[in-house]
């Protein structure tokens, strides 16, 4: 069997084969955000066809939704190593490239919506999936401009290869399993456990994952209930699709815009600001969206909640690096896109038992607000309390030593200046006979 060329870097390259990835990249966001966001279009097509209520039928779109984010099913096979990939290839330009990967849900949103709304309209909604099916196939062609790349970070340093030869001298003196068995064990040892999930234990991660969870049960209900809403405040088919193509291009506009003034020197080190601020305005337009009950109204909140969707979509693998590092990224990006997997599934049924209980969507776009104002809260909360922190260490230290330099990172602290005073001492017993540094 051909082995497959891994190409060698030090650094990431941030361009030549990048910008392929990034290509392969946008494809497979648009054959998998965008066909199931486009999903919501079939909504009223599935009620009146099984005569079931808006949480009953809601269902169909978390099942799809869910199952797309879950690493290891269904379109996750292709969307979190493609995300993945982006992020070992780019460092400088890391938001911009990821705000052009992604930008693929938009451009899909918007050139689908109405194709999809035709389409059923043409060979009814069997057809439709059908269609969207062998579409979809494009998945393959896409996999093939996934090329690996070994970073300097990557390769195993003496030291782990010393530990992983000590736990396999141990195994096989104690173990009469295959070959093929000590092979995996050892692999899942020394790779996953030792490095690969290390970032499970850091505090900063665990309040991202928190924050993930409100985040991700906010953002799943309205591409579901937008075109039924406008349908019932009435709001013609054809607007109603056209609204989702709205808010498909303008995502474009806040994937490619947003990661491009992120990568500017004046915000480069507020990216994570930034995250917060749109995720935040997202849950503020939400709570604005009951009282619009007419095309026009509908229209400007399309484009600010599609904008700032964008927007912080493309920041999610940016704000995960900065907490885990590229080494680790594409292990945190499947937890990430995992943990998006509980409440796509269970947040728009709740949404539709809301709607069906209260005859009304005001509850369910209030409690998707409020969940996704809670999940910017909450981040910024502890991104302040560590500053706090950070500043009163440095602060104690001063005090207690005035020559002390405290370089921190993470919750880890250590000091410089006495190394630095004990190599000069031996520098100068060096150059004087008979000097003693004590």
């Amino acid at each position: 069997m051909a082995k497959v060329n891994r190409a060698q870097s030090t650094s990431p390259p941030d361009g030549g084969w990048g910008w392929m990835i990034v290509a392969g990249c946008f494809l497979v966001t648009i054959c998998t955000r965008a066909v199931t966001r486009c999903i919501s279009i079939f909504f009223v097509e599935f009620q009146t066809y099984f005569s079931q209520d808006y949480a009953q039928t809601a269902w169909i779109h978390s099942i799809v939704d869910c199952v797309t984010m879950l690493c290891g099913l269904g379109f996750a096979l292709c969307y979190s190593p493609a995300i993945a990939m982006v992020g070992k290839y780019f460092s400088r330009r890391k938001a911009l490239a990821y705000g052009i990967s992604m930008s693929g849900s938009g451009i899909g949103i918007f050139i689908l919506a109405p194709v999809v709304q035709l389409l059923i309209e043409q060979f009814s909604w069997r057809g439709a999936l059908l269609i969207l099916g062998g579409f979809v196939l494009n998945l393959c062609v896409c996999g093939a401009l996934m090329r690996p790349i070994t970073l300097k970070e990557d390769r195993t340093t003496p030291e782990q290869k010393h530990v992983c030869r000590t736990q396999t001298q141990d195994f096989k003196r104690g173990s009469s399993y295959s070959t093929l068995t000590k092979e995996w064990v050892q692999t899942c040892l020394c790779g996953s456990l030792q490095q690969g999930y290390r970032f499970l234990l850091m505090s900063d991660f665990v309040v991202l994952g928190i924050s993930v969870l409100f985040m991700a049960y906010g953002c799943s209900p309205l591409f579901v209930h937008l075109v039924p809403y406008a349908l019932s405040v009435g709001v013609s088919h054809q607007q109603a699709a056209f609204l989702m193509s709205i808010l498909g291009v303008i995502d474009i506009v806040g994937n490619i815009t947003f990661g491009w003034l992120t990568d500017r020197r004046c915000l480069k080190d507020y990216q994570y600001v930034c995250y917060l601020f749109a995720v935040g305005l997202d849950g503020l337009c939400y709570l604005c969206l009951p009282m619009l009950q007419r095309f026009p109204l509908l229209v400007p909140f399309s484009c600010t909640f599609g904008y700032f969707d964008g927007a912080y979509v493309t920041l999610i693998p940016v704000v995960t690096a900065e907490i885990v590092g590229t080494t680790s990224l594409s292990s945190a990006l499947g937890v990430v896109y995992f943990l998006h997997a509980v409440p796509y599934l269970v947040s728009p049924p709740i949404a539709g038992w809301l709607v069906d209980t209260t005859g009304s969507y005001t509850a369910a776009f209030l409690l998707c607000g409020f969940s996704m104002i809670f999940s910017s809260v909450l981040l910024g909360f502890a991104r302040l309390v560590k500053k706090m922190k950070k500043n009163q260490l440095r602060f104690l230290a001063k005090e207690s030593d005035p020559k002390l330099q405290l370089w921190t990172n993470g919750s880890v602290a250590y000091s410089v200046a006495r190394e630095l005073d004990q190599k000069d001492g031996e520098s100068v017993a060096i150059a004087v006979p008979g000097y003693s540094s004590t």
